[in-house]
């Protein structure tokens, strides 16, 4: 589930394309605030906001929707308005996936590199690759991005399974758990999550 954070001056368009959004694509969690944690922001007009969020280096792609000026930023997607909500969809998803497959899209961390489009995890100190499910790479992803914090079970609920009715925390466990089984191997110094009380946090 991309969480995205949409950024207007615009109260009325704002709310008239999340709302089209929610309707038309409901797997798109949409974020109030928190750039930090978003997988794809769209900016509305703001060129100043939107070279604020460039100044930040977020590990997300961008798109800037203008009648008027474009961004010559490289790592901007510039969508012209007016637009149809179909094409918009459609460059969502095809930055979402344009960035996960280049460079900075990967994350790395403690000895590990994640591809989340490949659904691939490589070990750097063997050099071994393990193929993840979706949902693991869900959890590694959020994980990373609230990296500096404790992560709890209900926050990983809500991201990872969209508070989904018949979940429970086991299963959440049971993910961590399978998911800590397959990558580390028993090997203290290739630890991948750590567990506290409140919850889980990456190491990093």
């Amino acid at each position: 589930m991309p969480n995205m954070l949409f950024i207007s001056d615009n109260e009325t368009f704002k709310t008239d394309i999340l709302s089209q959004i929610e309707h038309q694509a409901p797997e798109f969690n949409i974020l109030t605030d928190g750039a930090d944690s978003a997988d794809i922001i769209v900016v509305d007009e703001n060129i100043k906001k939107l070279e604020d969020l460039l100044q930040k280096g977020l590990k997300a792609p961008l798109i800037f929707l203008s009648s008027a000026e474009e961004s010559d930023n490289s790592k901007v997607y510039n969508i012209s308005k007016p637009f149809s909500l179909s094409l918009f969809l459609d460059n969502l998803k095809a930055s979402i996936n344009k960035f996960e497959n280049s460079a900075e899209g990967v994350l790395e961390f403690n000895g590990y590199v994640l591809y989340p489009t490949r659904k691939e995890i490589l070990n750097l100190r063997n050099n071994e690759t393990t193929k993840l499910t979706e949902k693991e790479v869900s959890i590694i992803k959020y994980l990373y991005k609230n990296k500096d914090k404790i992560v709890g079970k209900q926050d990983l609920m809500q991201e990872v399974w969209g508070y989904v009715a018949d979940v429970a925390t086991h299963t959440v466990e049971t993910h961590i758990y399978r998911l800590r089984q397959k990558v580390e191997h028993d090997d203290t110094s290739a630890q991948l999550i750590l567990t506290s009380e409140g919850g889980y946090q990456l190491k990093i």
